[in-house]
Parts: C-alpha cells; structure tokens; sequence
C-alpha cells in the first residue's frame, strides 16, 4: 500500500512539473523513445505486488529533455523508506543511460543529485524540465574555483582590466585622483581573507559558508568578489542576492553593476518581467518571492546555482527561510550580528516572551542554516577588528539620563498616583517601554534635544552641528522631536536654518526615502550655507524610526541618538553601525586653499548619545568615555516629588434601571461567528486602504508596521480592532501573530496554516537537517516531535524523566515513546528548543 501511495504522488508531482515521463515498472520489453533512443530494462514479469523486493534493477521512472532523450533516473522508494537508501542503484541507472541528474523520492522526502557535483541535495518541490535544462549548462568545477588566483585587485581586474598600464596609476601622484575619479574598489586584506576561506571551505566539500562581518566592512563587494569567483570558475551560470527591504534592493543593483557590470547583467526580478533570465545576478526581496507563494509558482530549485542571503538574521527568519532552502546549490549567508552577543544569556531560563529568546533563536537558525552549528561562520571580522585595525570606529557613549528617564527603568518604575472610582488612593507605575506611548513628557524631549545639541559632534570643515540620525519611539514621537530640534537651531543658528535643520523621515512622510538617499548624498533640502565650498546636507539631523537602521550607508554620520529604549539586540547593533564607518571630510571640500588649515579632516570618532541605559542593558564592552551632566530643568513639567495626584476620569451615564430578560447558551463552532467573519473582513478592508502600512509591507519595514498596527489602528472606538478578537474571527486552531495577519490580507502567505500544518513544516526542516536513517520509525518520531512542541504535559514528564505518568496519557503512551529510537529521545527535545517557536502552537 506505501508503495503504490508514493508512486501516485511522484506521479502527481511530475505531471505538476511539466515532465515528459517514463514509469517502467510493469515493463516487459525495450522501450522505443526517438528512433535512435532505446532503454535498456530488465524483464519485469516477475515484478510482483511490492516493487520494492525485486532481485533484478529497474528504472522506476526515466524523465526525458525536449528532444525525448533520457535526461534524469528517478528512483522511488516506499513511504517508509529512506529515499537514500536507493542511492546507488540509482547512481547505476543513471550511467547506463547517460543521465547527469538523478531524484531520489518517497513522495514525501525528495533529494535532488548531481552527479557532477556532490551529495544529494533536499528539494521541497521537483524542478521543472526548463531548469534543470538551464542547469545541465553550468558544468561545476570546484578545483577551477579553488584555484582561482584572487588579489587585492580582483574587483578592478573587470572596472577597467589595463588600469596597470595607463599613466595615471603609474604615477604615484596622481594615483589616489585616478582611484576616485573611476571609483575603483580594491578589497582589503580581510576581504582577500574571506574569499580564501570560502576556497578553503570548497576544498573541504562544504556548499554552505556564513561571512560574519560588522556593519561598515564592505560586505557587498565581498559578495561581489563571491559572485565573480562562482561565475568566473564556471561553477555558477545565475546568482541570486536576497535583501530583505525594498530600499536595499535598488542599493544591491546599484553596487553590483557599478563594480561588475563589464562581465555580468545585474537586474531586479519584478512581477510579469522575464528581464531576470538574461541575467546572471538577480537581486530581489524576500518579500516578492514569498507573495503568493511565487517561488514555487514562477521558479524551479535549480534556476539560481548560488544564493546569497544579505543580512542573513533577517532574510531568512520566519516564512522566508523557506525561500532561501528551495533553491540548490551554493549557499553564503551575510550577517553583521555576531551570535557571541547571547554569550550570557542562559535560555533555560527564560520566558517565551524575552525578546533575546526570539533572537537567539533566530541567530541559531542562521548559524544552522549555513553550516555553522559550532558557532563558527566561515569568516569573521568584527567590530573591534575593524577599530583595531584603522577602518572602523569605535563610538563615545553619551549616558544621559534625566530624573524621569532614571525612574522609568527603576524597578517600580514611574509612580505616578490617582484616585479610583471610589475616591481612594491608587498608584500607577510607568515603565520605559511606555514612553510616548501610555507615558508622555514634553519636558524629558525638550531636555534631550537640549542635551543632544550641546554635547553633539561638530563637522571638522564648517563648524556646524555634524550629521546626525536621531532614533524615536514612533512616528508621533518623530515629528515632535523635529518640531524641537528645529526650534532650538532657530535660537542657536540665528538666520541659518529655516525650518529645515531637523527633518522626520519616517514612513508617512512623502519621498522618505529619496531624502535618506540625500542625505547620504549631501544634498538633503539643500547644501549648506556656512561654506559656500563644501558639499554637505543643509539639513542636519535625520528623526526616524526605523528607516535608516539595516543596510543604510552613511559615512560621515558624527552623531546617533537614542531617544527610545531598544530590546532588540540586532537593532541596537544595527543602528550603532550606522556610525562605525572612517570618513575624510575633505573630499568634500572644493577649496584647495583651505585643506591646508583644516587640522582633524579624518573621522576619528562619533557620539552615540544613549538615554535609555542601552548599552548597560545589552552589555556592552565599551568604555564610557563620556558621561554627560544634564542641564537642570527649567522649570517646565513636574520637579522630582512633585507629581500630584492624578484623578482617573471614565465617562458612563446611566439614567435608569435595567433587568434581566431571559439567557440562552449556544456554543460557537470552529467556523466562527458570522459577525466574527465580517470583522475581519472589515479588519482587511481598514488594512489595505491605509497607504502607510501598504507602503511599509511592500518595503518589509514589519518592525514598524506592527507598531503602527498596534499605535494607530488597535482600540480605537471605531471598532476596537484587537489581536484577540482577530484570532478569533480568523478561526485557527492556534496563536496567530499580527505579522501573520497582516501577511495573509497582503497576499504574502495564501492562507493561514493550521496548527498540524504549522507541525509538518517544522518537522521537515527537522528531518532535512538530521536526515533519519530509520526510515520506518520516522512515524514514530514524527509522532514524538507533535506531541513534544504541543503538550506543556508532555514536555514536563521528559524534562523530569517521571516516564511512568506515560502509561496513563491521552496524548503520547509509554508505547508511542518506546516506539523511538534512543538518539532521538533526547535530540528531538534539545532540537525544539532551540529552533521552534512554541508560541505560535498555542490556542
């Protein structure tokens, strides 16, 4: 019966493909194909009910090209096999009738093989005959790469290959001047390092190579020089470079052809355009393969024979790791969050909801997924390498707190007193997470622009206040610190600045994100008018939330602050790397007379004004080299001690009685109320029509979508949106998150998956990673894995090893656990918690 289950799926799965096939078994004699191809069988009159038992070999299916010669063997195994275990009588078949490619299938668990070029590779679809056709081109040849002679120079050898022979770079002097005006990028010697461990790792079999590099280190052109080693070896005929925000993209393309458009077509997929098959590096998110499921619809595992995750912690976690493992091949994953930031974080115990339980988490899987389970990625550079030495920079703390601020991330918190509806006293406590959001200041925000505009850098050429990019608690927030700031430089810089000192550059601000392209280009609302002969933003500061964080190139940046508390480790590293990048101002200068009296050109350093205690809170090993007095309050809000009570006012009106009809109980199926349907319908409704959270999904900014959601939509008296009533409307046998939700009515994901679903999916990844030999316990195990992630009860009798309380469970017997095999008894567990999410199962 297992069999014949797995030979009508594969059969469904190539026909879905668009194969022409052969099934040979129930064959007797030669087949005739063309008329000059034949393939070889075995007499198959014994075959039997159990095609699994036969003595003498058969193709089990033989899938042809478009001229109908035999181009892939696929061997198929029973549901309760290993579809490995036919490995090599498939390798057999294969040569005999000339075949490159083999699939190894059960109908469930598929490996596609190359036998060119290594180890059977897991594929959650079968690839369409166009692909692997395509594919058959690239003829890898691993010692080609190995080979490769690789050079500070290997970017400029296709930016202009005679440069060595042109006068300006033979002549000393004028060398720099030649290198800026063609932009040539040379790589550094850790750049040369990380391409030579990626050679070294090829050497050793691997396919998968994690770069671990602080932000500011040039990861693109380290990319590029991957992407040319692949191509340029032959081990490569497509590249797909995968980002995880719609602004990175055109960043990604723009860097590509300008250091490698002389050999290579760089072009972003888009819907309906085939521009990317002319292409051989393709960058796009990972947002516009998801929508709809696009990837499974409009592309094959074997179109892209490298794929490389940019920013890896974040485009590949959730749904889009599904993404990056459907395609074969070489696979390189970029980060600049060093998994060493969790080293004091004890995961046994912490809650579901800590915020560096998802993160480590969600680094782990990243590790995991490129290869790295000892921790160790393929290269690493950090920070302090970077500092240590001469190309990054190390930043000057400002720890400033206000008496407010201080209390906020007291333990009690801000108390702040009322009385209740019954006239007594009570006592409220406010926390740093509800800052300017239940708990609002207007003196704390004039106090750190204040503080901020004091103790800022200034620029080294005009004086004025250094560029800056100052990060809020939301857009609200945003707006009224720009409002500050930009009244404050009215006081400080009499006549220089109209209104356009500070500027918000936040989601809903039209051409956002043209003006942090500006204001890395120098020109945002103009130039300045301190010096008529240097090239800088008139506008000073940029007030964001979340935009100019991941991925954003800014070098001359002197300031960041930090008016919002942060809990996200890679956010917090993110957005301290926008500063960490050297700078010579002078490039910037147009009058040769002044360069001479300039006396510190060089950015040696940059403030990072913190008044949330972040870096305490994370950790971190840098030396406060300053710690700022705060100025005193003017007056303006409340002194220390002097809060006064706060009387609570609810509005109810009641002019009469009222009494008890009649009760009626009806249970509620999992269909859901009908006004429960329409809610959410309405919910859609109310989420498409808004264009900032249309335009934020489309740039994968979730960080701020869902505090939008969250700020702007949820609780207000229109209809009282809430994620509870949401669950309950979507009718889903577990905990949706809003991001979930939110996908579903953009079209990113087709439909809310179940709970058993969601288990199926987590279980694969399990089985792709540890690959199970017994292929006739897998039931068992899978069984084991169901009941490990969704029974709180369960969990606790394998923590506690109380395996007797077994024997009278509902849910998992002491028969379904003696059922599994040892290793896997203690591996399945380990495994959950660190890479399943057990949230998302709950009801």
């Amino acid at each position: 019966m297992k069999e014949a289950t797995a030979r009508i799926k594969i059969n469904k799965l190539l026909e879905a493909s668009g194969w022409r096939f052969f099934a040979l078994d129930g064959l007797s004699a030669n087949i005739q194909l063309e008329s000059n191809v034949t393939i070889k069988t075995q007499d198959l009159d014994a075959l039997g009910e159990n095609f699994e038992e036969v003595e003498k070999g058969f193709i089990d299916f033989l899938l042809l090209n478009e001229k109908g010669f035999p181009f892939i063997v696929l061997e198929a195994k029973a549901e309760n096999k290993s579809p490995l275990v036919g490995k090599e009588q498939a390798r057999k078949y294969a040569r005999s009738q000339n075949c490159r490619f083999v699939i190894l299938s059960n109908g469930n668990l598929h490996y596609f093989w190359d036998l060119e070029r290594g180890n059977p590779y897991v594929i959650t679809s079968y690839p369409t005959p166009g692909s692997v056709m395509g594919y058959e081109k690239v003829k890898p040849n691993p010692q080609r790469l190995i080979e490769e002679q690789v050079g500070e120079d290997y970017i400029v050898l296709t930016q202009r290959p005679n440069y060595q022979s042109e006068a300006a770079w033979r002549n000393p002097a004028e060398r720099p001047g030649y290198m800026q005006a063609n932009k040539l990028r040379f790589l550094r010697p850790y750049q040369l390092k990380a391409i030579h461990n990626i050679q070294g790792a090829v050497k050793e079999g691997k396919d998968r190579f994690l770069f671990e590099m602080a932000t500011g280190t040039g990861k693109t052109l380290t990319a590029a020089a991957v992407i040319k080693l692949f191509l340029r070896s032959g081990n490569a005929q497509r590249v797909l470079f995968l980002v995880d925000r719609l602004e990175l993209e055109d960043q990604a393309k723009k860097a590509f052809t300008a250091l490698l458009s002389a050999d290579f077509h760089t072009a972003i997929y888009k819907e309906n355009r085939d521009e990317w098959r002319r292409a051989e590096i393709v960058v796009t998110t990972v947002q516009s393969l998801l929508s709809n499921n696009k990837y499974l619809k409009l592309f094959s595992p074997t179109d892209f024979d490298l794929v490389i995750s940019d920013e890896a912690h974040r485009s590949i976690g959730g749904n889009a790791r599904a993404v990056f493992d459907y395609f074969i091949g070489y696979k390189l994953g970029l980060t600049a969050t060093p998994r060493d930031y969790l080293r004091r974080f004890d995961g046994t115990s912490s809650v579901i909801r800590d915020p560096r339980e998802a993160e480590r988490r969600l680094l782990m899987d990243t590790y995991r997924t490129f290869g790295c389970e000892n921790g160790q990625p393929t290269f690493r550079y950090s920070l302090l390498d970077g500092v240590k030495e001469g190309f990054l920079i190390n930043p000057t703390v400002v720890d400033a707190r206000t008496e407010i601020t201080t209390e906020l991330l007291s333990e009690e918190g801000f108390i702040v007193p009322f009385k209740d509806d019954s006239g007594e006293d009570q006592e409220e406590g406010y926390k740093q997470r509800e800052f300017e959001k239940r708990f609002f200041s207007e003196a704390t925000n004039q106090l750190f622009c204040k503080t901020f505009l004091e103790n800022a850098l200034r620029d080294p050429i005009s004086g004025e206040i250094g560029k800056s990019i100052i990060y809020a608690v939301s857009q609200h927030h945003a707006l009224k610190l720009a409002q500050i700031l930009n009244q404050m430089a009215d006081r400080m810089f009499p006549g220089k600045y109209q209104s356009d000192f500070a500027v918000q550059v936040t989601s809903e601000i039209p051409d956002a994100q043209q003006f942090t392209i500006n204001f890395a280009n120098n020109n945002l609302l103009g130039s300045t008018n301190f010096l008529p002969t240097y090239k800088t933003s008139k506008a000073r500061i940029c007030v964001t939330v979340g935009m100019m964080t991941t991925g954003y190139d800014c070098t001359d940046i002197l300031n960041l602050g930090l008016f919002r508390p942060i809990f996200s480790p890679t956010d917090f590293i993110q957005i301290k790397g926008r500063g960490t990048r050297i700078h010579n101002f002078l490039e910037q200068l147009f009058d040769d007379s002044l360069k001479d009296v300039i006396n510190q050109p060089e950015k040696t350093a940059f403030k990072l004004f913190d008044f949330f205690a972040t870096c305490e809170y994370f950790e971190e090993k840098f030396n406060y080299d300053e710690v700022v007095k705060l100025p005193r309050s003017s007056g303006t809000g409340r002194e220390r001690g002097d809060k006064g009570p706060v009387e609570k006012v609810g509005i109810y009106e009641h002019m009469g009685t009222d009494i008890l009809s009649m009760v009626k109980e009806e249970t509620v199926g999992v269909e859901g109320m009908k006004i429960d349907r329409m809610f959410f319908e309405r919910f859609e409704d109310t989420i498409r029509e808004n264009k900032v959270i249309a335009t934020a999904v489309e740039a994968g900014q979730w960080d701020r979508v869902i505090d939008y959601v969250n700020r702007e939509v949820f609780d207000k008296p229109e209809e009282y949106y809430t994620l509870d009533k949401l669950r309950k409307a979507a009718a889903v046998d577990r905990r949706l998150t809003l991001r979930e939700i939110l996908e579903k009515i953009f079209g990113l994901i087709p439909s809310f998956k179940s709970k058993d679903e969601l288990l199926e999916e987590e279980f694969a990844k399990f089985v792709a990673d540890y690959k199970p030999e017994e292929a006739e316990a897998i039931p068992a195990i899978k069984n084991y894995f169901k009941a490990y992630v969704t029974s709180d009860q369960i969990r606790q009798i394998i923590e506690s090893k109380d395996f007797t309380d077994l024997a009278t469970n509902p849910v998992f017997s002491t028969r379904d656990f003696k059922a599994v095999p040892d290793k896997y008894r203690m591996i399945i567990p380990e495994y959950i918690k660190d890479y399943v999410s057990l949230n998302q199962f709950a009801v």
